[in-house]
């Protein structure tokens, strides 16, 4: 199930006429739909509650966002503001728990393994942390919530060889959008196209897709690049598409950083790299940014397309240790 540990030069690229939804980064299942941002803000979002929810300080909040029974209270409720501090921290707290891998190979020369006992996420205590961020970056109504590491929404062993149907990187995204309080605000989907489009269309109220030749991410926006024949062809200019595109975007954690293997880079973290949630270090100009202003990436290895820019209620928690 690798996420960024290789991009299905071979996979087949979308026609426009058809959405194709490619689950985390791998396999895709058809949907018919014609254009997957605005469906899945639509269908994605539970009911609101009626009283609306509470502030990190006491009241409720203006906004009414919905209930997910799935989330927990401290998520749901906003016991603090949605912030860029915790995302950083949600998804180093997970990097640690798989080891702090640090994966800057060249993903495409990375070997699939052959045997389920070295894949990460069908370790014990591992599989079911996949399947909690499955159950809650999903929509409680989806087949999704219900998949863990290893099984299927039965209960069944998946096919450790051939499991890209159930490629979990996107839920991870999700599950750290929830669990730091993002609510219905963020484009919740297994397919990472749904919030790279959603946020190229304006559709998402905290999302912004900004140009990696012009923007220099900051830390708890999301880098994304697309995969298969979208690899070559989809850059800023094409977004948003009227079509689901295999893809992979990861939270960056740290930036302004000099240092091995790339000299200036920043650090992101993403899930399902080599069936792991792992760090990988992509290199900047001097300003920060991803690409050179006519829009070459700087790092060989992935083409980034964009930029999610995450519009926070705050920087960070205001009473963080206390």
């Amino acid at each position: 199930m690798t996420g960024l540990s290789f991009f299905m030069a071979g996979a087949p690229s979308p026609a426009p006429s058809e959405a194709l939804f490619w689950y985390g980064d791998k396999m895709p299942r058809k949907l018919t739909v014609a254009l997957l941002a605005p469906v899945c803000l639509a269908a994605c979002t539970s009911q609101p509650s009626p009283e609306g929810t509470p502030s990190a300080h006491g009241g409720r909040a203006s906004s009414a966002y919905g209930l997910n029974s799935h989330v927990p209270d401290f998520a749901t409720h906003n016991y603090e503001p949605f912030n860029a501090q915790d995302v950083v921290a949600i998804a180093m707290r997970e990097w640690r728990l798989f080891g702090s891998p640090v994966n800057d190979d060249d993903p495409e020369q990375r070997p699939e393994p052959q045997v389920a006992a070295v894949k990460p996420e069908r370790a014990p205590g591992l599989w079911q942390r996949v399947g909690e961020y499955w159950w809650i970056g999903m929509d409680p109504s989806m087949t999704e919530a219900s998949w863990s590491g290893k099984h299927n929404a039965n209960g069944q062993l998946t096919d450790f060889v051939h499991d890209g149907f159930f490629a979990w990187s996107a839920a991870f995204i999700s599950y750290v959008m929830r669990i730091a309080g993002a609510n219905e605000r963020f484009p919740y989907s297994p397919n990472h196209s749904t919030y790279i489009n959603a946020a190229a269309s304006g559709l998402s109220p905290i999302l912004r897709a900004r140009d990696p030749a012009t923007y220099a991410p900051k830390a708890g926006d999301l880098i994304c690049v697309a995969r298969g024949r979208g690899r070559q062809n989809i850059r800023f200019s094409s977004l948003p598409t009227s079509y689901g595109f295999p893809a992979h975007c990861g939270y960056v954690v740290a930036t302004g950083q000099n240092g091995p293997p790339f000299g200036r880079q920043i650090s992101i973290i993403g899930g399902n790299i080599d069936d792991a949630v792992a760090l990988t270090h992509t290199p900047t100009d001097d300003q920060g940014r991803l690409a050179s202003p006519a829009g070459q990436s700087y790092d060989p290895r992935y083409p980034w397309c964009a930029v999610l820019e995450v519009l926070y209620d705050a920087p960070e928690e205001p009473d963080a240790g206390r």
